[in-house]
C-alpha cells in the first residue's frame, strides 16, 4: 500500500482531529505505533505543521468516519488524481544526462580524467557519465579542445557529475565488453615502475658518489671542530 508523501505531518494532523487509534494512524503512515503515540504525547514530531491529507486528496471523510466506527478496519489511501512521472535512472536514462549549467564547465575535466584513467571507456559511455558530446570528447582525447590547456583532469564522482555507482557500472561493463573481444584492456596513463637503465646507477655516477662523501666528510669534521664549520670549504679542481 501506498504510503503519504508526509507520513509524521499527516499523523500529527490524524492523531488531532481525528478519533482513530494509534494503531491505524501508524499502519496508515508507516510509522511505529509508539511513535505515534509519542506524537501525541507531545515528545515526538515537535515542531511539524499537520498535513490535512483530505485536502492533499490522501483519504476521504467518509473513509476516516468509517475507520473511526471500527478500531480494527485499516485506513485506505485514496486514488491518486494524477499520475507521478517515474524517476529515471541510469539503467533507464538514454542519452546524455542533463547537466546544471554551474558544473557544466567542469566536464571537460570529467573527460580529462576518464580518458586518461579509464581508457576502455567508449565515447558513448562517458557522454552518458558526464552528459556531453562526441565531438567534446574527441577532441579531448587528441587534445585539440581550444581550452586544452586550462583542462585539469578530476574525478567526475567528486565533481558531482555522477555518482561511484555509475561509475563503476560503467567501467565494469567496458572491461567485460574487451575481455569478450579478446582484446587487450588499455593501460591507464600515469607514473610507472622505471626501466632499470634509469634507476642503476652506472659509473657515470662516481664523481657525484665521490662529493657526497666529501660532503658528509666535511660535516663529521665540523661536529668535531665546530670553528670549522665556519672555515671556507676548498674548492674542488673542474678537472677532477
Amino acid at each position: 500500500m501506498n504510503k503519504p508523501l508526509m507520513p509524521k505531518a499527516t499523523a500529527v494532523w490524524l492523531v488531532d482531529n481525528t478519533k482513530l487509534t494509534f494503531d491505524q494512524i501508524a499502519d496508515f503512515c508507516g510509522l511505529h505505533p509508539l511513535e505515534v503515540k509519542g506524537i501525541a504525547d507531545g515528545d515526538v514530531a515537535q515542531g511539524i505543521k499537520g498535513l490535512d491529507p483530505v485536502a492533499a486528496g490522501q483519504l476521504s471523510r467518509e473513509e476516516i468516519e468509517l475507520s473511526e466506527k471500527d478500531a480494527a478496519r485499516r485506513l485506505k489511501m485514496a486514488h491518486a488524481k494524477h499520475s507521478v512521472p517515474e524517476t529515471k535512472t541510469a539503467a533507464t536514462r538514454r542519452g546524455p544526462r542533463y547537466t546544471p549549467v554551474s558544473r557544466r564547465q567542469d566536464r571537460p575535466n570529467a573527460i580529462a580524467w576518464l580518458v586518461r584513467y579509464h581508457p576502455e571507456l567508449t565515447d558513448a559511455q562517458i557522454g552518458k557519465l558526464v552528459g556531453t558530446t562526441k565531438s567534446t570528447i574527441a577532441s579531448i582525447r587528441e587534445r585539440t579542445h581550444w581550452n586544452m590547456a586550462n583542462i585539469k583532469p578530476a574525478d567526475p564522482v567528486t565533481l558531482g557529475l555522477c555518482s561511484q555507482i555509475e561509475l563503476d557500472f560503467a567501467v565494469q561493463k567496458a572491461a567485460l565488453r574487451v575481455s569478450k573481444s579478446g582484446a587487450v584492456l588499455p593501460q591507464a596513463e600515469g607514473p610507472g615502475l622505471r626501466p632499470a637503465s634509469e634507476t642503476v646507477e652506472h659509473d657515470g655516477g662516481r664523481a657525484e658518489r665521490e662529493a657526497e662523501e666529501a660532503e658528509r666528510a666535511l660535516d663529521r669534521k665540523a661536529r668535531l671542530d665546530p670553528e670549522a664549520f665556519f672555515k671556507p670549504r676548498p674548492q674542488q679542481d673542474e678537472n677532477s
